[in-house]
């Protein structure tokens, strides 16, 4: 039986062979390269080098000659540079036509009619018979320089004509004519001399005037003018795709895209200006053929220009359709008729079009979608920044309507159809997320063209199975995958169309999931925004406005809640868009309540209810947090209000706002290590820092305030998780709290309330480190040390006696002593910082007066010399505060 090694095993196997086979390839690259430049000889013109084209192709040479190596080809001899020679004939060409139009303008008037008709036949006939002579002699340059001459002088011919045989025709109907027969002509010369190339691009050019010109030159309206222009771009459009040359197809790209783009322009212009819906047909009629005709030349053209002809297509479409009714409603709904008719350009996933076309079609209805969108963001914005401004003047307001509330001045009678084209877009996308895998397995017309090599078309080769070719299946070949009958958007699914997740074909295209899961997330932002701005253009009652809004909200969070702890999406979208719109909806819901008191008890009580049983429903994660963190917040604002409510200063309701901080502590000790208990406990610290704001105008109430900061922080220290960092932060606040109350009291003798405090705290102390010794020094003997030395401190600052500051330097030095001789940390630094910061004050005035003594020049000619010191000194340096900091670190 035949041994099966593990995949894994079997997977480690492949990965050595292939590393194995890499380093093969690569010695074997280099001799190769070796050889190469051995074999090269040297060569004073030219060297040979390197033709990735040739590779691969026979070596040619002289019968019997050797073989060259694979890849190398051989030295070119030396030719003279072309560049001279094109410069040469530009310059000659461009003085022969200068000459002529001299001769022209200048000389004309000295010659007879038949003088003059003689010269310049015999110069234009000579012009254009000299190329065809070049060509036979292999000189194809100097044929274009005549040729572009022979085109100039036909130009001068045309003027003079014009200007002795017909002086009185008009100018513009003249040059259509001309513009028309020289385009013909220079058409035939350039199919009678394929070897030059600028005759078809001339001619193309010259193509481009004969119906404009004379449409202008008879007077005709603009919508005419529109129609010659369109048959200009068809004409130029047939040249592109069945042209003969390069040259000649490219100008007909650029012309047939100027004169399509004028046309477009001229029938959008007619049908939004038409004074009713007779009046649009004929515009609309003349961007219906224009549509046409971009999706003829899409059926035939490669994919990128195939894309932009249905994009073209479908914006016609629109003008055209939309335009009709437009004409007939009101200024402020002609957007819904266009709207209308880009919605219905969805409808091409049922039509024969090549995919690239259709996908372009496809595109244009989004653009469409997306600039109706685009009007509605005015009104939209003003509902929900407009309750900003309640902000500074909360409560003041009896608003009796939903515009009063947002305080806009918007023309609200304009903004009527932006709703409606907010919830049209919205039931498009919620229709296409609720019923996605109905249309996935909606059965697709064949298609019975489609674009080589795109997805869905049959390419069949005479190769291996799967190889695609240019053979036929009943020739032997193998048809390429997905190709087997399936339609342009089924993406290699049978009867899955490309926009479900197909297999990509030339470049991965979006997979259904993520299409899916964009429609849902569309469909609720613009679903929760069409509500939105009909309260606004309806003007609803102020407490139905801010009933709906909260209504949405819950919406919105039990759309979340559902989406994310279903599971069956294979996309977030849809749950991560509804927080983040459920978010924004309770922020615009409690500012639209600051209006009214009983309004913003109402609405953010139940926001916190709302986010709060979302956190319980939620599962675990990151939706779950973001719920109990809304939840905290709201509670927050409430214990506020509780506090204006009761008629309180702000630094008199801080306290009550330390409320809410409290709960989360207590929330956080049953949650213990719970991922949504520590986003929740900073919520509440965010809390505390705002009541800490709130009391720093009244100097009593912030050291009450920080107190009672410091006993949360104490609560939350009890924790084992939460210790590092919250036992310092409660010893910071209590000493905090401290010296705000004794600068409060305006206490000259701080230690009489510090020393009690401190005594007991350094007995606590040096029994805990008694029985463990290896707890920190900053734990056991730093609060209480700095309970005293710092307030000590800052009045010695300030005291102009000189018992303070001694008594203090002497407790400072006994203090860092001890903590050297026992190795204590927060005694040394502790104790050194004061020391220092005392001895500072106390020798200030005289280094002051010492520095008043000595010459300017001598305190930057000291501190230069010790940084040369400490430069030249520079590893030393390093090595003993590196020392230094391994001692002190090596203490506890």
């Amino acid at each position: 039986m035949e041994h099966v090694p593990p995949p894994a095993e079997e997977l480690a196997r492949l990965d050595r062979e292939l590393a194995e086979l890499d380093a093969r390839r690569a010695q074997l690259l280099t001799r190769r390269a070796w050889l190469l430049a051995a074999l090269r000889p040297p060569a004073p013109t030219a060297a040979p080098g390197w033709n990735p084209s040739a590779w691969g192709a026979p070596p040619s040479g002289r019968p019997g000659a050797p073989a060259q190596p694979w890849g190398y080809v051989p030295p070119k001899q030396p030719s003279a540079p072309r560049s001279a020679q094109n410069v040469l004939l530009t310059l000659g060409g461009l003085l022969l036509t200068i000459a002529a139009i001299a001769f022209t303008l200048v000389s004309w008037g000295s010659m007879g009619i038949g003088g003059r008709s003689a010269v310049l036949a015999a110069v234009t006939v000579g012009a254009l018979a000299a190329p065809a002579v070049l060509l036979r002699r292999g000189l194809t340059a100097t044929a274009e320089a005549l040729a572009a001459l022979a085109l100039v002088l036909t130009l001068l011919d045309a003027y003079a004509v014009h200007a002795v045989a017909a002086p009185d025709t008009d100018g513009l109907g003249f040059t259509a004519v001309a513009a028309g027969v020289l385009a013909a002509l220079w058409t035939a010369y350039g199919l009678a001399l394929g070897k030059l190339h600028l005759p078809l691009p001339a001619a193309v050019v010259l193509a481009q005037w004969p119906l404009l010109f004379g449409a202008w030159a008879a007077g005709a309206p603009a919508l005419v003018v529109g129609w010659a222009l369109l048959a200009t771009a068809v004409l130029d459009g047939a040249i592109a795709l069945w042209g003969k040359g390069t040259g000649a197809r490219v100008t007909a790209c650029v012309g047939g895209s100027v004169m399509a783009f004028s046309a477009l322009m001229v029938g959008l212009t007619l049908s939004v200006t038409a004074s009713g819906p007779l009046g649009a047909l004929a515009p609309g009629a003349l961007l219906l053929t224009a549509a046409a005709a971009a999706l003829a030349g899409a059926w035939r053209a490669p994919r990128g220009f195939a894309r932009a002809g249905g994009v073209v297509a479908g914006l016609a479409v629109v003008a055209a359709v939309g335009g009709v009714p437009a004409a007939a409603v009101p200024e402020g709904w002609r957007v819904l008729a266009y709207l209308l008719a880009g919605l219905a350009l969805t409808a091409v996933v049922r039509t024969r079009l090549p995919r690239n076309a259709a996908i372009g079609v496809l595109v244009a209805s989004a653009a469409v979608a997306a600039g109706a969108l685009v009007g509605a963001l005015p009104g939209l914005a003003a509902v929900l920044l407009g309750p900003v401004t309640l902000l500074s003047d909360v409560w003041a307001r009896s608003p009796e309507g939903f515009r009063s509330a947002v305080g806009s001045t918007l023309p609200w009678s304009e903004l009527a159809a932006a709703p409606v084209v907010l919830a049209l877009v919205a039931g498009l996308l919620g229709a296409a997320y609720r019923w996605w895998p109905s249309l996935a397995r909606i059965p697709a017309p064949l298609i019975a063209r489609e674009e080589p090599g795109s997805a869905g078309a049959p390419a069949y080769g005479a190769g291996p199975a799967g190889a695609p070719g240019t053979g036929t299946p009943e020739a032997g070949g193998a048809a390429a995958p997905g190709a087997s009958g399936a339609p342009w958007y089924a993406g290699g699914r049978a009867g899955a169309p490309w926009f479900a997740g197909g297999a990509p074909a030339a470049r991965r295209r979006p997979s259904g999931a993520a299409l899916r899961g964009a429609a849902g997330a569309g469909a609720a932002v613009l679903g929760w925004g069409a509500l939105l701005l009909a309260g606004a253009v309806l003007d609803v009652p102020y407490a139905i406005a801010v009933a709906g809004e909260t209504v949405l909200v819950a919406g919105l969070l039990a759309l979340a809640v559902r989406g994310a702890g279903s599971g069956r999406d294979a996309s977030a979208a849809v749950p991560v868009t509804a927080l983040v719109v459920a978010s924004a909806a309770a922020v615009s819901a409690g500012l639209l309540s600051l209006a009214s008191e009983g309004a913003s008890y109402a609405v953010f009580g139940a926001l916190t209810a709302l986010f709060a049983g979302a956190s319980v429903r939620a599962g675990a994660g990151v939706p779950r947090a973001v719920f109990a963190v809304a939840a905290t917040v709201g509670g927050t604002v409430l214990s506020g209000f509780a506090g204006r409510s009761l008629g309180l200063a702000p630094h008199e309701a801080a306290p009550l706002v330390l409320l809410v901080p409290a709960l989360t502590v207590l929330f956080g000790a049953r949650l213990r290590r719970n991922p949504v208990a520590l986003p929740v406990e900073l919520t509440g610290a965010v809390g505390a820092l705002v009541a800490v704001g709130l009391a720093v105008p009244d100097a009593p109430f912030l050291a009450l305030v920080l107190a009672l900061c410091g006993v949360l922080a104490a609560g939350a220290a009890v924790r084992p998780e939460r210790r590092p960092v919250a036992g310092y932060l409660a010893a910071a606040l209590f000493v905090l709290a401290t010296w705000v109350r004794l600068a409060a009291s305006e206490v000259s003798f701080p230690e009489a309330y510090t020393l009690p405090v401190t005594v007991p705290a350094l007995v606590v102390g040096f029994l805990r480190r008694r029985k463990d010794p290896e707890a920190p020094s900053w734990t056991a003997y730093g609060p209480g040390l700095a309970a005293t030395l710092l307030p000590s401190l800052a009045v010695a600052w300030t005291d102009p006696d000189w018992q303070r500051p001694l008594l203090l330097g002497v407790a400072a030095l006994v203090i860092t002593l001890l903590g050297a001789r026992y190795r204590l940390q927060a005694l040394l630094l502790l104790g050194g910082a004061v020391l220092a910061l005392d001895g500072l004050h106390e020798l200030a005035p005289y280094v002051v007066q010492v520095a008043g003594a000595l010459p300017r020049w001598l305190p930057p000619a000291l501190a230069g010399l010790l940084l040369l010191v400490v430069g030249a000194t520079y590893e030393q340096r390093l090595r003993d505060a590196r020392r230094l900091k391994d001692a002190l670190g090596r203490m506890r």
